[in-house]
């Protein structure tokens, strides 16, 4: 009997503890549910008080240019959407160097924005010191859109397709001239590869933006220049350029007679044009996420949309971790040119 009366003790201290532990483990949850309740609040209060004034869109490069065109719809865009100002601040320079620096200094607010092409995976690669690290003080919101380069070159120039331009870079070793956005810049990057998968040898002129390097192009005083297709488009229509290929695998919807670079004559070449949207690193996740959403609803509207496509460029609206990936990708993509080009920052 006494063993009986100690079994039973013994369960009933077990499912006594056991009872001590679910009542414990239930307050701890409590617990952490009322010290999570604030975070949570405060997080979504930050997001939707987001933007709370003025917004400025920096744009790292003189006006005229595809980035800038861009830039500037986006901004009025958004302006509409939230009510609040948002002024385009063209600081160029240093292939966008300049301008991105500015917003990796701002506050981490996401009230400083910057648009940027593809040129800012190529900055690491060809300058050494950098004012910035672009994986750390920048913090990806979404790849915009992408579209192709344009070889395009002054109407009085002889060559009317790739092959036969080929031929006459040959035949003319070092005297034709292309002229670029500055070193570094997508269009730089875009004739190396040619250079180096087709042999031949061409003089760059470098500009402080794709505007100045497209009045030299229509004037005549460059031959060729690898121009986006946000900006040469309606100059292609209007007869002051003429495009030989597209840097895209594929071809474009905007300029349908025109053939890839690939299929013209250099099989393999490819290279992408895009732009993409960041703001200062540390910027609170909410606050992106809000903007990139929004970003996004504006890119795919029906109106932008179609503008954009009609000149030749493809909406993406990428996730700000989607983006993050492909800014990585291509700075090695870019890393892999500049080797085996020789390319820098003062050629």
């Amino acid at each position: 009997m006494p063993i009986q009366i100690h079994h039973r003790n013994n369960n009933y201290m077990i499912l006594l503890n056991f009872l001590r532990f679910l009542h414990l483990r239930a307050r701890a949850l409590r617990l952490q549910q009322v010290c999570a309740a604030p975070l949570l609040i405060a997080t979504a209060a930050g997001a939707q008080n987001y933007p709370s004034g003025p917004m400025t869109m920096v744009v790292p490069f003189p006006p005229g240019g595809g980035t800038d065109i861009l830039g500037r719809a986006l901004a009025q865009k958004l302006n509409e959407a939230w009510g609040q100002a948002v002024v385009v601040d063209n600081r160029a320079g240093a292939n966008g160097v300049i301008g991105t620096a500015l917003v990796a200094r701002a506050a981490p607010d996401g009230h400083t924005m910057l648009i940027v092409p593809g040129g800012l995976a190529v900055n690491p690669a060809i300058r050494k010191n950098l004012p910035y690290d672009t994986l750390k003080d920048l913090a990806p919101v979404t790849q915009l859109a992408w579209s192709p380069l344009v070889l395009s070159v002054h109407p009085s120039f002889p060559p009317r397709s790739v092959k036969a331009f080929v031929a006459f870079l040959k035949a003319h070793p070092g005297t034709v001239n292309f002229g670029t956005s500055g070193n570094g810049s997508p269009p730089h990057l875009a004739a190396e590869l040619f250079k180096v998968m087709t042999g031949v040898q061409m003089t760059h002129i470098p500009y402080k933006g794709a505007g100045p390097a497209a009045v030299d192009l229509i004037a005549g005083q460059i031959e060729l220049y690898f121009m986006n297709a946000l900006q040469v488009v309606p100059y292609i229509r209007s007869g002051q350029v003429r495009a030989l290929g597209l840097t895209s695998a594929a071809r474009s919807t905007a300029l349908p007679g025109v053939p890839t670079i690939a299929e013209a004559g250099v099989p393999g070449y490819e290279l992408t044009h895009w732009y993409g949207l960041l703001v200062r690193g540390g910027t609170p996740r909410a606050s992106i996420n809000k903007l990139q959403a929004e970003m996004a609803r504006i890119l795919r509207s029906p109106d932008i949309e179609k503008r954009l496509a009609h000149e030749g460029a493809t909406v993406v609206a990428s996730t700000p971790e989607q983006f993050g990936a492909f800014v990585m990708a291509e700075m090695k993509k870019a890393a892999q040119i500049v080797k085996a080009s020789g390319m820098s920052a003062s050629n």
